[in-house]
């Protein structure tokens, strides 16, 4: 009588969308860095570095300390940091943004806030590996965005 309705573990698998998206929710506190490959929301509190290889939404309470590295990303809420990102940045209407920003696309709706630098060359974008780190949060110095040493 059930067994018409069951499928057996290989067909379970192909019936289940496959959902790579990531969510931190409401009321959550991440102190440490997050890295991943699918897309990532944030609705809570994060104090460190996210990174992922496709989209970063950022929930109008959602607050992050620290750099962002992705495809791309949409702001609703508030990051402190440097924004690393491949395509499109998108800050949406109650945005806050304090730090640089590296991307191939910027908008930004009237009512965002943005405060730091904008850069759109490729060139110009700071190397992984020139992260330092400063009261548990990860930073692209200077010079390493310049080029020069100290």
């Amino acid at each position: 009588m059930f067994n018409n309705n069951r499928s057996t573990k290989g067909e379970s698998k192909s019936i289940l969308p496959s959902s790579n998206v990531n969510i931190i929710g409401s009321g959550t506190s991440i102190q440490g860095d997050i890295v991943c490959e699918g897309d990532i929301r944030i609705d809570g509190q994060v104090n460190g570095l996210v990174s992922t290889k496709a989209k970063i939404v950022v929930g109008p309470e959602g607050e992050i300390t620290g750099d962002l590295v992705c495809q791309s990303a949409d702001i609703l809420g508030r990051v402190t940091g440097i924004i690393k990102v491949e395509e499109l940045l998108f800050l949406k209407s109650n945005a806050l943004v304090k730090g640089d920003v590296y991307t191939a696309h910027f908008e930004m709706e009237p009512t965002a806030k943005f405060n730091g630098r904008c850069y759109m060359e490729p060139d110009e974008a700071p190397a992984a590996s020139s992260r330092e780190v400063n009261n548990g949060r990860s930073f692209v110095t200077e010079e390493a965005a310049t080029g020069e040493e100290a």
